[in-house]
């Protein structure tokens, strides 16, 4: 099973996301390397937000990525939403 993760930034992410951005991609290099994260990365340019795509995991797993998330608690993700994703 897959689920969508999707984060939306807040206005002038691309600047203010500086001092975060290398725990932020740490953690997702941890998620790839576990074998639950399958893609990640920005939407938009500049970014409006973010998609993560997680496979064989449930939601409290993901919930627990965005809480660990230096993006989050810094205030940069104000919402965020996770979807099961129906491939075809």
């Amino acid at each position: 099973m897959h689920h969508l993760l999707i984060y939306e930034y807040v206005e002038g992410m691309a600047q203010r996301r500086g001092p975060y951005r290398e725990a932020h991609l740490d953690q997702v290099r941890e998620q790839r390397q576990a074998g639950h994260l399958t893609l990640a990365g920005a939407l938009g340019d500049p970014p409006t937000g973010a998609a993560f795509v997680f496979e064989g995991v449930e939601p409290p797993h993901i919930e627990a990525f965005v809480a660990a998330d230096p993006y989050v608690a810094a205030g940069l993700v104000p919402a965020y939403r996770i979807e099961v994703w129906n491939l075809v």
